[in-house]
């Protein structure tokens, strides 16, 4: 945009708009054109509406704790009140961490109180020195001794005390919903202090934090749909990575001993509730740990986060309370299922078997999945959905999955069918994915060649053949075990969150109609 500004008067400019429109296929309103006709007349006050820089000596926090009397104090912030009372002004300042008042006074800043009151809008970004007072409603102030302007703001805020009640454009304006909602900002403060409260945890118990790649030539480290695109300078599809498990465990071949990422992970599948495209996805590979001691360590990694982040061992997530006290049960997945609908999947060997007992008892799933081209393990995994996983409140640990389920746990030496493996499921949310991982390299790749057979009949819900991660297991590798838990969905259960779009500053959505 470029503005052009016509001879005349202070009270006479008028702005010409070339090359861009700052709204599309829509005049500027008048509130912005009041706002655009101030640009000009600020510069001629002094100010610049672009400034370069503000050095601050305390945060809006912090100059709340100051003590009456100190000055020299120097804040910054968006404005988001002004109240006018002849030669005195209210305000307040805001950033995610708090709101401080400032007062002006014209006795004290003469022709800048008329700049002020004339140029500044609320929205705009000023910084503000003065002495720390209370007032007389017993609020902690900034008297201010001057003000610099900083930024200014072309479109208004949405009316303070109302903000952004559309859903959909809070998550598309997440900034506005941050300045307008003390609800959205002490959400992700919170997600903040939770990741960090595990990470100080996985720290302190001698775990490492590394880095995997984002974009992989295998879809491999768990069963789902990925995203493809090209490389142009390798000129080579790759994938967007559905799990950093693979290269985490490089990790361990090479030497180290715990090894953990909070790693951005994407799947090309289903968008609800508790399930995004792109999502935050921790990991952690213990060597030398079985699944039992990785239980063990869960448990107390859990109830360390809760009363760290919460204060106490029960919440109440959208009226159902969770309790997370005492020890958590352990269920193994046949017992389970065979609990809730009185099939017993170790009788069922086959998926033709299996598919004809769901006939009989007229068991339907509602999934974008074939389930006439899915394998047994599909099917399994989809009748625990149906008739177990939701029923599961408080925390519970789901055991010994069937073999056809988890093409990289350790097979269990008790029962060659099922894996030593783990779910921890609170409010019918798969939290954490556990195994004891499995580091026979014959062994695995005979899976990768299971799950080669089950896609070429048609089930997408399978794993790739990765050549250099067996390249890597024949090297060798210690007893292993490990996890992923979905951030996104620990934090919704922590913070009440109806949905993991919640919990995401900007979560991924269509493009608005133009």
């Amino acid at each position: 945009m470029r503005i052009r500004i016509r001879p005349g008067g202070r009270q006479t400019f008028q702005l010409v708009l070339t090359e861009t429109k700052v709204s599309t296929d829509t005049e500027l309103n008048e509130q912005m054109q009041v706002r655009l006709n101030k640009i000009p007349l600020l510069r001629e006050a002094g100010f610049h509406p672009y400034a370069e820089r503000f050095e601050k000596n305390h945060s809006l926090a912090n100059a709340l704790t100051l003590d009456d009397g100190i000055s020299g104090v120097k804040v910054a912030g968006r404005v988001v009140s002004l109240r006018y009372f002849g030669k005195l002004a209210f305000g307040h300042l805001y950033d995610v961490n708090g709101k401080l008042q400032f007062a002006l006074q014209k006795n004290e800043l003469g022709e800048q109180f008329d700049h002020f009151k004339n140029l500044v809008d609320i929205g705009d970004f000023i910084g503000v020195e003065g002495e720390m007072i209370t007032t007389k409603t017993g609020e902690k102030t900034i008297s201010a001794k001057s003000f610099t302007f900083l930024s200014k703001t072309l479109r208004p805020l949405p009316e303070k005390f109302h903000g952004l009640t559309d859903p959909e454009l809070r998550l598309r304006r997440r900034y506005l919903d941050l300045i307008t909602s003390d609800e959205s900002r002490e959400r992700f403060k919170k997600r903040t202090k939770i990741i960090r409260t595990i990470r100080n945890f996985l720290d302190d118990n001698d775990f490492t934090e590394i880095d995997t790649p984002v974009l992989t030539n295998k879809a491999t480290g768990a069963l789902a749909r990925p995203f493809v695109t090209h490389n142009n300078a390798l000129d080579i599809d790759v994938f967007l990575r559905i799990a950093p498990e693979t290269y985490l465990k490089r990790a361990i071949a090479g030497g180290f001993d715990r090894v953990y990422e909070f790693a951005r992970s994407f799947r090309n599948e289903g968008v609800d509730a508790s399930h995004l495209p792109d999502f935050t996805l921790l990991e952690f590979y213990a060597a030398y740990w079985s699944y039992e001691d990785n239980m063990d360590f869960t448990e107390k990694l859990i109830k360390h986060l809760l009363q760290t982040v919460h204060g106490g061992m029960k919440l109440t997530y959208e009226g159902t309370e969770i309790d997370f006290d005492g020890k958590w049960p352990r269920v193994s997945f046949r017992d389970l299922i065979l609990k809730d609908c009185g099939i017993d999947i170790d009788k069922f060997t086959t998926k033709d078997d299996l598919q004809a007992e769901l006939n009989r008892q007229g068991i339907k799933f509602e999934t974008d999945v074939n389930v006439a081209k899915a394998g047994r393990g599909t099917l399994i995994d989809l009748l625990y959905k149906k008739v177990s996983r939701p029923a599961l409140i408080n925390p519970v640990f789901i055991t010994h999955h069937p073999l056809d389920l988890s093409p990289l746990a350790r097979s269990s030496d008790a029962n060659p069918q099922v894996v030593d493996r783990f779910q921890l499921v609170v409010n019918g949310w798969e939290v954490i994915n556990a195994y004891s991982e499995l580091v026979d390299p014959v062994d695995q790749a005979a899976r990768f060649r299971q799950q080669t057979d089950a896609r070429a009949h048609g089930d997408t819900e399978t794993m790739d053949i990765d050549n250099d991660f067996l390249l890597c297991m024949e090297y060798g590798m210690p007893p292993i075990s490990g996890w992923g838990m979905g951030i996104d969905r620990i934090i919704a259960l922590l913070t009440n969150s109806s949905t993991l779009r919640d919990v995401v500053l900007f979560p991924l959505l269509r493009p608005e109609s133009n």
